[in-house]
Parts: C-alpha cells; sequence; structure tokens
C-alpha cells in the first residue's frame, strides 16, 4: 500500500540546519508531486514546498530561500533542506503524495505520520 515516512527532524539552534526525508513506497514516485507541509498545536497544517513529478520546485514566500526540496526517484525519496532555521520554524512537518503541486491539504491524497522539528537554544 501507499506509505510515506519522514525522518530527520529533531532538535536544533537557531542558525542551523536539518534535512528532512520523505521515504516512498507503493507508488511509482516519479508519477506524483511531493509536498511538505507543517502543523504547530493550535494551528491548521499549512504548506513549506513542493516538488514537481518532473523536478520543478515552489516555496511559501516565509522559506526566503532558506529551504530547499529535492527528489530522488531511484531511491524512491525526497528531501527537504532546511538552513538558517528559526524558532518560529519549529512544527511538526509532514510530506504528502498529489497528482501536482498545490498548497491545499485537499489536494494530498496521501500522508506521512509527521517529524517533530524544535529551534530552540
Amino acid at each position: 500500500q501507499v506509505q510515506l515516512v519522514e525522518s530527520g527532524g529533531g532538535l536544533v539552534q537557531p542558525g542551523g540546519s536539518l534535512r528532512l526525508s520523505c521515504a516512498a513506497s507503493g507508488f511509482t514516485l516519479d508519477s506524483y508531486a511531493i509536498g511538505w507541509f507543517r502543523q504547530v498545536p493550535g494551528k491548521s497544517r499549512g504548506p513549506v514546498s513542493c516538488i514537481t513529478s518532473d523536478g520543478r520546485t515552489y516555496y511559501q514566500d516565509f522559506v526566503q530561500g532558506r529551504f530547499a526540496i529535492s527528489r530522488d526517484n531511484a531511491k524512491n525519496m525526497v528531501h527537504l533542506r532546511m538552513d538558517s532555521l528559526k524558532s518560529e520554524d519549529t512544527a511538526v512537518y509532514y510530506c504528502a503524495r498529489s497528482p501536482r503541486c498545490g498548497f491545499g491539504i485537499w489536494e494530498y491524497e496521501y500522508w506521512g505520520q509527521g517529524t517533530q522539528v524544535t529551534v530552540s537554544s
């Protein structure tokens, strides 16, 4: 069955970096877009970035060049490199599958379980 599993979260100091990974199984990754979303307690899940099946990338404005999404179809992996992290980036990060990139959660069919990112000194 379709599965998405996030990893790579953790505790990092402000200004630090993390690389999140999304491992896909049960489907052909190169036929789908993968999006990253994040959620903090008490707030709705919001979009961060998306990569299309042919490698085009999209970012929310708050990323401001700090994050980079990439995909390795041969390894069934999508990565989100996050640099210059700020305390406000603290959230649970989710990857999700969609036929095409979009920034509405309703556009995504399958979701991972999430990985916690905490930015704190």
